[in-house]
């Protein structure tokens, strides 16, 4: 079965706490050349059959609903697996 992507960041104006704290985690542990962290989102939502209308439809969803546009942009819509019906993996 298909798996739709959607992944979701903070906008890059924004502070992201989290990001800071895993940074910081990182640089006491010594790894000195990270230079900054953010923390996102990512979904995996599984489907039936995947077409141009239903990613549209999956598109709005994520503007609407799995992400905050005040606070976050939806960077990437996409079909992980698209395996033709009764093939497994």
């Amino acid at each position: 079965m298909p798996t739709i992507v959607v992944e979701v960041m903070p906008k890059p104006e924004l502070l992201d706490p989290a990001g800071k704290a895993v940074a910081g985690a990182l640089h006491r542990l010594g790894h000195d050349r990270v230079r900054d962290v953010r923390i996102g989102k990512r979904f995996e939502l599984t489907v039936d059959t995947v077409d141009e209308e239903l990613l549209a439809s999956i598109e709005t969803v994520a503007a609407d609903i799995l992400s905050n546009d005040v606070i976050e942009t939806v960077l990437s819509v996409e079909v992980l697996d698209e395996s033709p019906a009764g093939e497994t993996h």
